[in-house]
């Protein structure tokens, strides 16, 4: 197992912006699907985002066309863009990785496939 580190964690207002970071440099496995998930209190940890080896991106329902996932072009850190947020996504947000996972990249984006590399989260609070 690789640790990977997320950043960028913060508290914003509704309707705001931020950008979550994960290094993911020593992650050298290929193919990959790669994936950011968040954790609210009480609740079980959900998928938010996956992108693939290809660079094919996955959304769950609830933030598919706010947040957009990417990875730069080494393939070493991950990026997770959330506009227009709202206090509903308060939450952990973790960072994973994983080679076995790119052949069910797209149903990872639920949270429903396992992952091996994970990062300890970032939190992100949203005020209304």
């Amino acid at each position: 197992q690789v640790r990977l580190v997320e950043s960028g964690g913060r508290s914003v207002r509704a309707g705001g912006s931020l950008t979550l970071s994960c290094d993911v440099s020593l992650f050298k496995e290929r193919p990959f699907c790669m994936g950011w998930f968040r954790q609210s209190p009480g609740k079980s940890r959900e998928g938010v985002a996956t992108i693939d080896h290809a660079h094919n991106d996955y959304y769950q329902d609830s933030v598919r066309g706010r947040f957009f996932i990417s990875i730069n072009k080494d393939n070493d850190i991950l990026y997770l863009q959330m506009n227009r947020v709202t206090p509903e996504d308060t939450a952990i947000y973790y960072c994973a990785a994983d080679r076995e996972a790119f052949w069910q990249c797209f149903a990872a984006r639920t949270g429903s496939i396992a992952f091996a590399n994970w990062g300890q989260g970032t939190q992100v609070n949203v005020s209304s």
